[in-house]
């Protein structure tokens, strides 16, 4: 399956919620991956940085990732996000133009 949208987003805790937000971050894997349109979802913690988190995630199409973000536990912690992040988060959307070949 060729995903079409691509999402990376860069985190930064606070030290203080570092680990609270490991442990609910860590929680959206599984989520996420049995979610409609999801082709791979990746979460990453900085080798330099142990307050560095990174997500790496493919979609079939942007619309799947609309209906992920829409959900409640993702709407829930777009709400809440300041009580753990010590900047917003970085997002970037791209485009895949490889082929996708595991």
């Amino acid at each position: 399956m060729q995903p079409r949208f691509n999402l990376t987003a860069t985190l930064y805790a606070k030290p203080e919620k570092r680990a609270d937000l490991l442990k609910l971050l860590t929680s959206f894997v599984d989520k996420s991956r049995s979610e409609q349109g999801c082709v791979d979802y990746h979460f990453h913690v900085s080798l330099d940085d142990p307050n560095m988190f990174y997500f790496y995630e493919n979609w079939t199409e942007r619309a799947d990732f609309d209906r992920h973000i829409a959900l409640d536990y993702q709407r829930d912690w777009f709400a809440k996000q300041g009580e753990y992040l010590a900047k917003p988060v970085e997002l970037r959307f791209f485009e895949m133009v490889s082929a996708y070949d595991k």
